[in-house]
């Protein structure tokens, strides 16, 4: 036991206690660099931080370095959780609490393992040492987006909607744009050391430059479309309380009658039951303007049964469906866990907070809504973090025109996430270059342009209309092309191929140092 705690001891000295204090607060700084402070530059000295730190320590020391420093990240990124389990769920104060520190700190494993790589594998050189944190950092996300279905929340890439980095945003996506901001971090801790990292400096600055220089539309106009988007403003606690569901439908159908756009967005789950028990005549009256003329809806409602499941879908109404005999239904494909599937083994704690319908069933369509010449392409809320789940229905002649993302954020109160997830939308529209329009319950109800700017928003917690006039676009960002045929592939790619340095510099080094004479294996 001796000689473990020498080599233990010996391969780095033990860190001050500031150190460990501070990587949570550096942590924080992702959160701070995000949606709704947005100071996007904040994230380069957060990354720099974590990369001075763990250059200086053993595997084991830069293992709870990355722990510390994700846990200060995404427990301020996701405390609005709280409010949800407790506020809505009925969870007691402390065990919500507990519950949202215990997913940040699983969810920070991933960074964990990443730092632990670095400093194991670290070579000296800043250019391999360099890149194999950029590579670290990339698989960690990537790891968090993709592993038991993916929770990629408040990833740092989302940062730079605006700003220096934004113009890469077609070319590599949100997860390539992470990668990119540990380059300039990993720069920045490396630039006052022995050995500076100047093929890292020009590749960090090389890389937004030719973006921003290189052509900024991969897509043309297809049209205009005026859209009418509701925000009922229905406070979570009433919305499936029998008592008050008259009327908050009653509300929402003097809303849809009233609203004048060539397409009628509502939230998800406006209807607080299934469309199989809702009330024909009342189902009727609502879908009755849109079964005659040019003008169309989607609508938010849960579609199945109690034997097959109940499905979150947007159900479309048209004329031209209605003359077909069918309604064009969506339905959601990436479900929330917790909220709407339930892991195995973890019924219990849905059943504690008694979630409305908390175990739903997948969707499965893709195809778009037509309405006024523009193909409208539905995701529902949790989606819109999963670009590469539907990459493959932007290319091709069926291709949306527009994206239509309808949510309900009520469960998770007046701060940050509304903010958050309004970021994520915009980098959406910048990926792909396309309009997204965005109907809430509560907020942020908004319409974004293909190049991921806020034209108009609603003010949150009020009940409104917003109506707008968006450009449908068509064509293929060169990120569309590469993740709808690759899906995230290359990047996997890409961020092992970063370490690659490191690894060969390390085998080239125990070669090297191999005394005469001995064995080759």
């Amino acid at each position: 036991m001796r000689w473990w705690r020498r080599e233990r001891v010996g391969a780095a000295p033990a860190q001050p206690r500031w150190v460990w204090a501070a990587l949570p607060l550096a942590g924080a700084l992702l959160t701070a660099s995000c949606a709704p402070l947005g100071a996007w530059f904040l994230q380069f000295p957060a990354l720099a931080g974590l990369a001075w730190a763990v250059g200086r320590m053993s595997p084991g020391q830069a293992a709870r370095a990355g722990w510390l420093f994700g846990l200060g990240w995404l427990v301020s990124g996701l405390w609005w959780l709280y409010i949800s389990m407790h506020d809505f769920g009925g969870l007691a104060a402390p065990l919500a609490a507990l519950a949202v520190v215990l997913l940040a700190a699983l969810l920070s494993l991933y960074l964990a393992a990443a730092m632990a790589a670095v400093a194991a594998w670290r070579t000296g050189r800043p250019t391999a040492d360099g890149l194999l944190y950029v590579g670290a950092w990339l698989l960690a996300e990537l790891a968090r987006a993709a592993w038991f279905t993916g929770f990629p929340w408040g990833a740092p890439g989302y940062a730079h909607t605006d700003g220096l980095l934004a113009p890469l945003a077609p070319w590599i996506g949100v997860y390539g744009l992470t990668a990119v901001a540990a380059l300039w971090g990993t720069v920045l801790a490396q630039w006052w050391g022995p050995q500076r990292p100047r093929a890292l400096a020009v590749l960090a600055v090389a890389l937004p430059l030719a973006a921003a220089l290189a052509p900024s539309d991969f897509t043309r106009p297809t049209g205009s479309l005026t859209v009418s988007l509701l925000q009922p403003d229905v406070p979570q606690d009433i919305k499936f309380d029998p008592n008050r569901l008259a009327g908050n439908m009653l509300a929402l159908r003097a809303q849809v009658l009233a609203a004048p756009g060539q397409l009628v967005l509502t939230p998800e789950s406006v209807l607080a039951v299934p469309q199989a028990d809702l009330d024909p005549a009342y189902w009727q009256s609502l879908i009755q303007p849109f079964t005659q003329g040019e003008r169309a809806a989607l609508i938010g409602t849960f579609l199945g049964n109690d034997q097959q499941g109940y499905v979150n879908s947007m159900v479309g109404i048209s004329a031209a469906g209605v003359a077909r005999g069918q309604a064009y239904a969506y339905g959601k494909r990436h479900l929330l866990p917790f909220g709407e599937f339930v892991p195995p083994g973890f019924h219990w704690f849905v059943e504690m907070m008694q979630i409305p319908l908390g175990d739903q069933a997948r969707g499965q369509s893709q195809a778009a809504f037509a309405v006024g010449g523009q193909q409208v392409r539905p995701l529902i809320c949790y989606e819109d973090l999963f670009g590469e789940d539907f990459a493959d229905s932007l290319v091709g002649p069926q291709a949306p025109t527009v994206l239509a993302n309808a949510s309900n954020l009520a469960w998770f109160g007046r701060w940050m996430m509304q903010d958050q997830h309004l970021q994520f939308s915009r980098m959406r529209a910048l990926e792909f270059q396309r309009p997204l329009v965005r109907a809430t319950n509560t907020g942020a109800t908004a319409a974004i342009d293909h190049h991921g700017v806020v034209l108009r928003r609603l003010p949150a917690w009020t009940p409104g209309r917003l109506d707008v006039t968006v450009e449908g676009r068509t064509g293929d960002t060169p990120y569309a092309r590469w993740l709808a045929r690759w899906h995230l592939g290359p990047l996997w790619a890409a961020g092992l191929l970063a370490g690659l340095p490191a690894l060969v510099w390390r085998l080239l080094q125990r070669r090297t140092a191999r005394p005469a004479g001995t064995m080759q294996p």
